[in-house]
Order: structure tokens, then C-alpha cells, then sequence
């Protein structure tokens, strides 16, 4: 883990990003395109929904030791995101707002002693507890420019993104220096995401 991304940043940056999220989609056209190639914007709150109560079950499965996965398959995940996007607004919206609450309410009360507790991400990863709170945090903060209301990679803090820059390059195998530019758009360009970087190679989506 990269010194930048403690449990107490994550928690910080999970909470930073779930208020920028919910304040971008506050009142907007949620039938609008996003970023995410094929996706609307109602179909983008669906799966940060849906990711909430998936994290919730990570947290469940560290409270109470009782193995509970993040989603029951690939593709009951993505037909959840479907169900979520074809609600009504009030309902997709309520669903957003009480999934972002029961989340932090249930990270609120995990003892201590529990966040040490060895889960398993939907990718199979095992990981402490404490790696839900930086994958909640990934999720709000990308996810809320994806929305495309007016957020980009330099509204997100600093201190995040060179986190998220130091994960996606691993993760892509990408070894030697990286394109020169400020590090919102270094960012973007390895999420595969809109930049302004000069020559930078084409990358797909990444989250």
C-alpha cells in the first residue's frame, strides 16, 4: 500500500467522494449519456447503488465472520444494474442516497479489532477489512466525474489521485515513465479516461 493511502485517508476520501457523487446527481438528467461508453447517467448511480450494498457485505462478512460475497455472480451484478437503471428517478435516487448511508453507518460501528478481518473482493482478491473503505473510495470519486455534470479529475484530491495513479499503473503492467503532464490528466489517461495528455497511448476503461 502506497504511504499516501492509509485506512483513515481512504475513510476520509470514501466520505469526500460519496458527498461530490450524490451532489452530482442531485437533480440531473439522469437519461443523459456519461462517460462510460453505452451507460446513462441513471445507469452510472445504479452501480455506485449497487457497489454500496456490495461493500456492506464485505463488512457484514467482517463483523460477524460469516462469508458473504460482494455479488452472488458476474451476471447477477450486472442485471442488478439494469433492474437499477429502468426505476423511476425518486426510487434510483433513494436507492443511491440509503445504500451510501447504510454503508457508512455499518463501517461506523465494525469494531475495531474486526477491520483486520481477511475478505475477498468480487476479482477474488483477499484483502483486510480495511480495503473497502479505498474501494468504496475509487468508486464515488471516479464514478462522480463519470456522471459528466461539470466534476473532472482535478476537482478530486490531490492526495487520491496520486494514489489511484500508483494502482491503475500496477495493475496495467505499465513499467518506465509515464506521460508528462499534471497529475488530474495523468490520472484520466489511466483510467481510460477523457485527457488532454499529448501522444499518450489509448487505454481502455479501468473501474
Amino acid at each position: 500500500m502506497s504511504d499516501v493511502r492509509t485506512p483513515e485517508r481512504s475513510r476520509a476520501w470514501m466520505r469526500q467522494g460519496t458527498e461530490l457523487f450524490l451532489n452530482a446527481a442531485d437533480g440531473a438528467d439522469l437519461d443523459a449519456p456519461s462517460l462510460l461508453p453505452g451507460w446513462t447517467r441513471r445507469h452510472v448511480v445504479a452501480h455506485v447503488a449497487a457497489n454500496a450494498d456490495a461493500i456492506g457485505n464485505l463488512v457484514h462478512w467482517a463483523a460477524t465472520g460469516e462469508e458473504t460475497p460482494m455479488y452472488a455472480s458476474p451476471e447477477d451484478r450486472a442485471a442488478g444494474i439494469q433492474r437499477g437503471a429502468a426505476l423511476p428517478d425518486r426510487e434510483l435516487s433513494g436507492w443511491l442516497v440509503g445504500s451510501a448511508q447504510s454503508l457508512e453507518d455499518a463501517m461506523a460501528a465494525l469494531p475495531q479489532e474486526r477491520w483486520a478481518t481477511e475478505i475477498r473482493t468480487a476479482q477474488g482478491r483477499i484483502v483486510p477489512a480495511t480495503e473497502t473503505s479505498w474501494m468504496r473510495a475509487r468508486e464515488v470519486l471516479v464514478h462522480a466525474v463519470d456522471l459528466d455534470t461539470g466534476l473532472g479529475f482535478a476537482d478530486l484530491p490531490e492526495d487520491f489521485l496520486a494514489a489511484l495513479v500508483e494502482e491503475i499503473r500496477v495493475k496495467r503492467g505499465l513499467v518506465g515513465d509515464l506521460p508528462g503532464g499534471p497529475l488530474p490528466e495523468v490520472a484520466a489517461w489511466l483510467a481510460g479516461r477523457p485527457h488532454r495528455l499529448s501522444g499518450a497511448a489509448d487505454l481502455g476503461p479501468w473501474l
